[in-house]
């Protein structure tokens, strides 16, 4: 044969495309349908069998956004499929696919008559097996959700869709038909070994041999079938590829291990009870899996998803636990969800482990030592440490790859933390974490590689994932046929534990990547849903308080303990961490209701706090005030009570030019546009502001990105701004504790409040800020340009904090225009610096640049977006935020401003004690209490978890108010550690314990009581 190349190609297109594929199934038979529309909510199976089913035809609409309908299917597997070599029986469903993918459209979950789940039906997994002899009459329910497709494309365009309020009731879907139908076993085959051969060529060099002994062989196996009789045709089709499938891959050919996988986001362009049940369709889909291929293990992460399971579908939840008891259905991750790591907080970081690892031993006896997050926008520097302490010993993620400026430069490697802790970490090459298995797929995992050389093996997670799906049977084939394929790489069905044993025992001096993994991409998310990440920030904070003071009141009077609110309110908070709600990048559905959970945390909490707060301190008459922070305030100390301090008698001064506003400490000058033109420490006698140069400068930018609205915040933003100079009225008013500057803008179609005091100390510059937002595509940012060469900025993260540069001097640094901090910011240079701190504020930048022949570092804060997509309506309506600015600070000043602001002293009324003693107290400020409270084994041992703050090594010794027999160093799953360091004196009972840590350590402590 001499045909054109391009000619034979378009040949094979042809016939697989159009040919070959309306063979698979022979003998289509249209079964019965009847229907009933949930009114409402998703409802239980009984409810919904229980319902008067009216008749339904192919080709009508269903399905109004959101909603729930339920189809019975029924029919007679026909006699005529007796007899071997007849097919394989399967219903065939098509709910009106529109070719979106699984897990963005349209799905559906099987059940028997009697209950039994059976399976999915998504696009590109339409069949249900049909396990009835013929002769036999088959039933099966189905509950399709008509969810709408809001990605539209990867278009971005603004829908109303993913509000229900907005969504409207028309139908969204066609119901295409129900079909009992034989699938062609061979024809089948054949088209996998089609798929896996077509897909192989088109990556292999165009002067290759291989290249073309596939082409021929595929030419000559489409000229064997005959298109009236494939399934008499397709074995001789198949004897004409066997040859070029069975010729073995190179000794030198990269090696892969494929993970069955399924990124099921736990909310994202769907609400959390939809979530739900992808679950269900998406393991219902592997446990069926699993009866045909008993070589096939599935991983998945997210503790939560498997509470789902076994919450609202136990006979399924069964199941999966008898797969994992197998080894072939794996947890993995060893958190509670898969977090975004970048914004919880650091004891919020400890606990999505602490509830995901024990969910998983108890339920399952297994601890993940793989860290599974493939989709989450960056990584925290503090992360190795906390996965570390929880006992995991990988990591895995795939998102770094979306950078848009420069590549990381391994896919294998240790990457270290800011206390130097590694984790042997991979980037799978392959670049997604949806494979399919497909010749492009293995190509780009071999290419990129770049350990090559040194090692050769990678990992590569298949299966249809984001709204969930799974492998398919057709998943299943390719890597059988590509197990050893010439001119592919290797594939192996594999498991996360058995990949990373490998890859660590192959590749045993791993370079190291050292510091924050940051994603140069999805900017945004540290600012979008602003009202999403105040709940967060202020839930952490109340579950500190809550833990402390119920951990108090237990000590004291031996008053219950309330495990399960507490359990309750962390899980609902670790969820709402997940890396499309914290961040701000889901519908408007899921944003609505998360904060609607925060705020039923918050009542929960707050009743919690106030009972064991009166539990301490009993009925009376007086007054006092709590500090829950781990530093004292007002003369409070941390973790105690005190008297109600006295308002603070600064001093306010009106001129020509604007207000003076002083203290023993500072004076501040505000000029009439509300402008902060001075800052002065008066023991120092240093202003941090230069001439021209003001602070408190609000900024206006058009917030246009390129693409994915919510997530990303582009460059070229800062191209367009808007100073907001002149104020609509300032005027001095009068609050209980004392005076504030009241400073009103408006702008656009909104407003801004902001009023202006000193802290109680006199040290600092508070500032509340309230704005009433109703702007689109814009940013709303908060200036202050500070006399301070500061060559990098000190960020807080998770337990510690991290430097980053103020400069672009090289890629890494211009790309980095943007970035997380939690608490605080500091910038300083020998001898001063200047924090500021906010309450619940996350996306910042830092730069410098000359005020003519001098340097100034800039600290912005970013309050608010306004993007159009997933919710158009995103961050619309009223805000509050509150920041400190103090100068001459210290890090040691900022750690204390950032716990000032989210851990305010807290007042209480009709009580009899107006003092109590803390129940943990340390000497050295550089080490800070973080959590205390009582076991999760309810055992009644006392749980402390500090930290070292400042970045130095540092002794202290701790001493509690309560008796208790031994005490040891644990993990952070509060199993004891073997004894040691950190503990550095005796630990008998009763006496002070005595603890020296490294930089930025985390210490876990656990007093056993009786």
């Amino acid at each position: 044969m001499h045909d054109n190349r391009e000619l034979v190609e378009a040949r094979i297109n042809r016939f697989l495309r159009e040919r070959l594929p309306g063979s698979l199934w022979r003998d289509r038979r249209p079964a019965e349908l009847a229907v009933w529309e949930a009114p409402g909510e998703p409802v239980p199976f009984a409810q919904a069998i229980s319902q008067d089913f009216l008749p339904f035809a192919a080709g009508q609409a269903w399905g109004a956004p959101w909603g729930t309908t339920w189809f019975r299917i029924s029919g007679t597997v026909p006699l005529e499929w007796r007899g071997p070599g007849a097919g394989r029986p399967e219903l065939l469903i098509d709910l009106g696919f529109s070719g979106n993918g699984p897990g963005f459209e349209a799905e559906a979950l099987v059940y028997t008559p009697s209950g039994e789940i059976v399976k999915a039906v998504e696009p590109r997994n339409l069949y249900v097996p049909l396990r009835q002899l013929p002769g036999e009459p088959f039933e099966f329910y189905v509950e399709a959700a008509s969810n709408p497709n809001i990605i539209s494309g990867f278009t971005y365009a603004p829908t109303p869709l993913g509000d229900p309020a907005t969504a409207g009731g028309n139908p969204l879907y066609v119901f295409r038909g129900a079909d009992a139908a034989l699938l062609d076993v061979e024809a089948w085959n054949l088209a996998q070994d089609f798929w896996t051969l077509n897909g192989l060529m088109h990556e292999l060099p165009m002067d290759l041999p291989r290249r073309y002994d596939i082409l021929r062989a595929m030419e000559r196996a489409v000229t064997a079938v005959d298109p009236s009789d494939v399934a008499g045709t397709a074995t001789a089709a198949r004897a004409e590829l066997a040859q070029v499938l069975s010729t073995p891959a190179n000794a030198s050919a990269h090696r892969i291990h494929a993970v069955g996988h399924a990124h099921i986001d736990s909310a994202w362009l769907w609400p959390v009870r939809e979530t739900v049940r992808k679950v269900a369709r998406t393991f219902a889909n592997v446990l069926d899996l699993m009866e045909q291929d008993p070589e096939f293990v599935f991983t998945a992460s997210s503790a939560q998803q498997y509470a789902w399971l076994k919450q609202y579908y136990p006979d399924l939840f069964s199941r999966v636990a008898e797969k994992a008891a197998e080894g072939r259905f794996v947890p993995v991750g060893g958190m509670w969800v898969e977090a975004d790591t970048n914004m919880p907080g650091g004891e919020a970081l400890a606990r999505q482990f602490l509830a995901g690892k024990r969910f998983f031993l108890e339920n399952f006896g297994v601890e993940s030592e793989v860290v599974w997050l493939p989709d989450s926008f960056g990584y925290s520097a503090a992360l190795p440490q906390i996965a570390k302490a929880a006992g995991c010993r990988w990591f895995l993620t795939q998102k770094i790859s979306w950078n848009e400026t420069n590549v990381v430069p391994h896919s294998t490697f240790r990457w270290e933390g800011i206390d130097g802790s590694t984790l042997f970490t991979h980037f799978p090459p392959v670049d997604t974490y949806n494979s399919e298995l497909s010749g492009r797929e293995l190509a780009r995992a071999q290419r990129q590689y770049k350990e090559k050389g040194f090692a050769n093996t990678s990992l590569v997670p298949f299966g249809w994932g984001d709204g969930g799906g799974g492998p398919t049977r057709e998943m299943l084939a390719a890597a059988r046929r590509t197990a050893s394929l010439e001119g592919s790489p290797t594939v192996k069905l594999s498991s996360p534990v058995h990949f990373f044993a490998v890859a660590q025992a192959e590749l045993a001096e791993p370079a190291v990547w050292s510091g924050e993994l940051y994603l140069e991409f999805h900017r945004g998310t540290y600012t979008s849903q602003a009202n999403t990440k105040k709940g967060n920030r202020r839930s952490e904070h109340l579950l500190r308080e809550a833990e402390l003071w119920a951990t108090a009141a237990f000590l004291a009077t031996g008053a219950d303990y309330p495990y399960d609110a507490l359990e309750e309110a962390w899980q609902t908070v670790l969820l709402q961490q997940f890396h499309d709600i914290l961040p701000g990048s889901s519908i408007a559905w899921v944003h609505q209701e998360a904060e609607r959970n925060y705020a039923l945390v918050s009542a929960g909490l707050e009743a919690l706090i106030e009972g064991s707060a009166r539990g301490l301190l009993g009925d009376g008459d007086s007054a006092a005030v709590l500090n829950a922070g781990p530093f004292s305030q007002a003369r409070v100390p941390a973790g105690g009570a005190g008297p109600v301090p006295e308002p603070a008698p600064w001093t306010w001064q009106r001129s020509a030019e604007g207000w003076t506003i002083g203290s023993d400490r500072l004076r501040l000058v505000v000029d009439r546009e509300g402008l902060f033109r001075s800052l002065t420490d008066l023991p120092g006698g240093r202003d941090a502001f230069l001439p021209g140069r003001p602070g408190n400068l609000f900024q206006l930018f058009r917030d246009t990105p390129n693409q994915w609205d919510a997530w990303d915040l582009d460059a070229h933003y800062k191209y367009s701004t808007t100073d907001l100079m002149q104020p609509d009225a300032m005027e001095i008013e009068e609050v209980s504790g004392g005076r504030t500057l009241r400073i009103t803008r408006s702008f656009g179609n909104s407003a801004v409040i902001q009023r202006i005091s000193l802290s109680p100390d006199g040290t600092a510059v508070d500032l509340e800020v309230e704005v009433d937002w109703h702007e689109q595509q814009k940013l709303l940012k908060l200036a202050f340009p500070l006399d301070v060469h500061a060559a990098q900025a000190a960020s807080e993260i998770q337990f510690g904090h991290v430097y980053r540069p103020t400069h672009a001097n090289t890629s890494w640094d211009a790309a980095r225009f943007e970035t997380v901090a939690h608490r605080w910011i500091h910038v300083g240079e020998p001898g001063y610096g200047v924090a500021v701190a906010n309450d619940s504020t996350y996306g910042h930048d830092t730069f410098r640049d000359l005020v003519g022949s001098k340097s100034c570092t800039t600290v912005r804060l970013s309050l608010l977006r306004a993007p159009l997509f997933p919710d158009p309506s995103a961050d619309q309506g009223r805000h509050s935020f509150r920041f400190s600015l103090r100068p001459a600070a210290s890090i040691a000043d900022a750690l204390a401003e950032g716990y000032r602001l989210n851990l305010p002293l807290r007042g209480i009324r009709g009580v009899s004690r107006t003092r109590t003693d803390p129940v943990v107290a340390v000497d050295n400020p550089a080490v800070v209490v973080e959590a205390v409270k009582l076991s999760e084994d309810r055992s009644g041992d006392v749980i402390v978890r500090l930290y070292e703050a400042h970045g130095g090594r540092a002794g202290a010794v701790v001493r509690v108010g309560f008796a208790y027999d031994t005490v040891a160093a644990a993990d952070l799953l509060e199993r004891p550690l073997a004894p040691g360091s950190p503990l550095t004196g005796r630990t008998g009972a009763g006496e002070p314990v005595t603890l020296m840590l490294r930089p930025f350590e985390i210490v876990t402590l656990r007093f056993r009581r009786g």
